[in-house]
């Protein structure tokens, strides 16, 4: 398990790469989500999105009795429970707070360490968050210690920079997959490849760690006959590219199984072609040909550059990541390695100038 630290966190705030979405986990037998959790925490993962059933909080209470510390909880204010457990989006500060207050005593904890704003898709939605009083209050709780950091879920690239421009977020959940990055997706696939990417980069550059739902497209790019591309992606594909955009600290993958949870721990011994996601580069939109993704697909590269690596700290600097441009500089092989032997041109399949890149990037950190 590759492990990453919150850019605004503690030391110990560290998360594996690999997380768990409990959304449509609900209608699991009781022992068997118990199970399932354990079972993960066992094979490294520590973080949970709990956007779930209300029967799902009990089991999982039981599953970190002990190890709490060892584990980072996700919950949100707005998505809240019936009387049978069933799932419900909310705008009430009472029925939000009461229901807090009820996830904390059925998880058997006294804090969280993420308490998001629930999807927050349009401008409405933050507004009347803001003036209900939730902000003010995941604030007086965070004060407290109750809430350790404060975050928000959105699928919307510009209500998304609205609440980064607020200042409030350590963290945030947003949908990623080749879907709908590439506009290929449906209605929750929002905003161009452009504006999407920059967001993600924002993110990076500010500090602001992402959590990944929907990283399978809802199941559809793991089925020919479904996927948007018509061809069928591998969990690991889907996995691996999420966790390769910038800003990007943990996917969470959704498991109803003991089944499912396997499939997705498979990631943790997929091979680098095995987790290789360049196959959609023959189907995503003109405006992302020519663009650097990260997908390592030019490696090995003979001047043993990491040109995927270098290409993320190059983007991320220009987004005005300090950290970023001080990685690059720690690089054991740099741009300027770069021979213009080719090699990288002929394979990558984004059609990447990478000699010119690895030129530029040089010539912009050696200022």
């Amino acid at each position: 398990m590759e492990y990453r630290r919150l850019p605004r966190g503690g030391e110990n705030e560290v998360f594996g790469v690999l997380g768990l979405g409990f959304g449509a986990i609900g209608k699991t037998p009781a022992d068997e989500i118990e199970a399932i959790v354990c079972k993960a925490i066992d094979n490294g993962i520590n973080f949970f999105d709990m956007c779930t059933a209300g029967a799902t909080y009990a089991p999982f209470g039981r599953a970190i009795a002990g190890r709490r510390d060892k584990v980072f909880i996700q919950v949100h204010f707005g998505a809240v429970y019936d009387e049978n457990g069933e799932y419900g989006w909310c705008r009430d500060f009472e029925t939000i707070k009461k229901t807090f207050l009820w996830e904390l005593e059925t998880m058997g904890t006294d804090y969280v360490d993420f308490g998001f704003l629930h999807c927050v898709d349009e401008d409405e939605d933050l507004d009347t968050l803001c003036r209900i009083g939730v902000v003010d209050y995941l604030r007086e709780l965070k004060e407290k210690g109750i809430v350790r950091h404060i975050g928000f879920s959105s699928h919307t690239p510009a209500v998304a920079n609205r609440i980064l421009d607020m200042g409030i977020a350590d963290m945030m959940m947003f949908s990623i997959n080749p879907a709908y990055d590439f506009e290929k997706g449906d209605d929750y696939g929002i905003g161009t490849s452009g504006e999407r990417f920059e967001l993600f980069r924002r993110c990076a550059g500010e500090g602001v760690g992402i959590s990944v739902m929907k990283p399978f497209f809802a199941g559809q790019l793991l089925s020919a006959e479904h996927s948007p591309f018509g061809i069928e992606l591998s969990h690991s594909q889907c996995i691996q590219y999420a966790l390769d955009r910038p800003g990007v600290l943990v996917a969470l993958p959704g498991v109803q199984t003991m089944e499912h949870l396997d499939q997705v721990l498979e990631y943790l011994h997929a091979t680098r072609e095995e987790k290789d996601y360049s196959v959609i580069s023959s189907l995503t939109p003109r405006d992302v040909m020519g663009t650097c993704v990260y997908c390592n697909h030019c490696q090995p590269c003979p001047a043993g550059i990491d040109i995927g690596l270098v290409n993320k700290y190059y983007d991320l600097a220009l987004a005005g990541d300090a950290i970023a441009a001080n990685h690059y500089t720690k690089l054991s092989v740099r741009a300027d390695a770069c021979s213009s032997c080719g090699h990288c041109d002929s394979r990558c399949p984004f059609g990447v100038n990478q000699m010119a890149k690895m030129a530029g990037i040089d010539k912009y950190f050696s200022r």
